[in-house]
């Protein structure tokens, strides 16, 4: 007798991408009670993506926090909240989505741990190595730069990010 093969999200994946949410929520909680309140939606849905496999309501969650961490960049002025915000959502949104992918391709009960340690480990140097990059531009050009110049230099990069991996 064959077994069906559970094709729901895997675990590890799935945690890294609520830890990611819950980061980013968190760092959004340090500025503005409305980036709070956005933020806290946004982990919710993430959540909710993972446990049910929606790639929607992982992009929807994750677009909930990016819009959170902008929002708390932009009234508090505290680039060094907005910078771990959006690298942990956009960390948040690829485990998600990598969550889903090996669930569907390999199966929950496979033994995937090592394959998602590897893209965990590779997405989050890339993200910080971005950020970084970003964070030093902005402090080499800034000469009295407002922080909206970093908001929106970040949401660039962000949709660069999304065009190409499409």
């Amino acid at each position: 007798m064959t077994r069906e093969i559970d094709r729901s999200p895997a675990r590890l994946s799935s945690a890294l991408a609520v830890s990611a949410a819950a980061l980013a929520a968190g760092t959004s909680a340090l500025t503005t009670s409305t980036a709070l309140a956005v933020g806290v939606a946004g982990l919710a849905v993430v959540a909710l993506g993972v446990v049910r496999g929606s790639r929607r309501a992982i992009t929807l969650g994750a677009t909930a926090l990016l819009v959170a961490a902008l929002v708390g960049g932009l009234f508090s002025g505290a680039p060094y909240l907005l910078l771990p915000g959006i690298i942990a959502t956009v960390l948040a949104w690829d485990f998600g989505e990598q969550a889903i992918n090996v669930g569907e391709q390999l199966g929950r009960e496979a033994d995937t741990t090592q394959l998602e340690i590897t893209h965990a480990a590779g997405s989050t140097v890339v993200g910080v190595g971005a950020g970084a990059l970003g964070y030093g531009i902005y402090l080499v050009s800034s000469g009295g730069q407002p922080v909206p110049a970093l908001v929106f230099l970040l949401l660039a990069a962000v949709v660069l990010t999304s065009a190409l991996r499409n």
